[in-house]
């Protein structure tokens, strides 16, 4: 899991495409000496696993599902991508419970400035915003933000400039796309009210019944 926080902004170095996969090389030298085989990194949001290392640089694979639902299939060598790697134990959850999974891709509108801040306006279906709230939690590419505000169709958040300087969204233009996660809690709290707990069979079978001994 991971807490929206960007550690640091890497590199694309190349892409590898295969017909439902692709390899990513990403330059990250701020964090790749506490990097393993295995450890998982969100990069612009999405959890992937580090199956290479290289000097400074990880490689990891990404399958056809994670293409299809993210940004991550329009990302060329040169490309800046936000980094996080996965929240330690005694780690502090600044942002929110992010679990690197991505529901979908929004698409910028508009950035404006607002006093020191940069408010984003971003697009995405309405299966997207059914999930969004109002001064509730998204993450952006990776970034953990709060959420302005929402209308049928499209959403605000603003930009500080410190996450400004350390995260890639206010280098965005109107038309990229990115990737979004929705707050984790009310997307378990829904499918819990949605769907009863079956209840428990109290059928006997002959497996139930040679494992008592009878």
């Amino acid at each position: 899991m991971f807490t929206g926080l960007i550690e640091t902004v890497g590199r694309v170095v190349s892409v590898k495409s295969g017909r439902d996969f692709a390899r990513f090389e990403i330059e990250a030298p701020d964090i790749i000496d506490d990097v393993k085989i295995g450890d998982s990194i969100a990069v612009n949001g999405l959890c992937l696993t580090a199956v290479e290392l290289n000097g400074d640089c990880f490689q990891a694979d990404v399958m056809a599902e994670s293409l299809r639902r993210s940004s991550l299939g329009r990302l060329k060598a040169g490309s800046r991508v936000n980094l996080e790697r996965a929240l330690a134990a005694n780690g502090r959850l600044g942002g929110h419970i992010v679990s690197g999974h991505i529901d979908g891709t929004g698409e910028i509108l508009g950035l404006a400035k607002e006093g020191i801040a940069t408010v984003v306006t971003i697009g995405a279906d309405r299966e997207l915003i059914y999930y969004i709230v109002e001064k509730g939690s998204i993450a952006i590419d990776g970034i953990s933000l709060t959420v302005k505000s929402v209308g049928e169709s499209s959403f605000t958040v603003g930009i500080i400039p410190h996450t400004s300087g350390e995260t890639t969204l206010t280098e965005k233009a109107p038309g990229d796309i990115v990737n979004l996660e929705t707050d984790v809690i009310g997307k378990y709290t829904e499918h819990f009210l949605k769907n009863k707990k079956p209840e428990k069979s109290e059928e006997i079978t002959l497996e139930f019944l040679a494992e008592n001994g009878f």
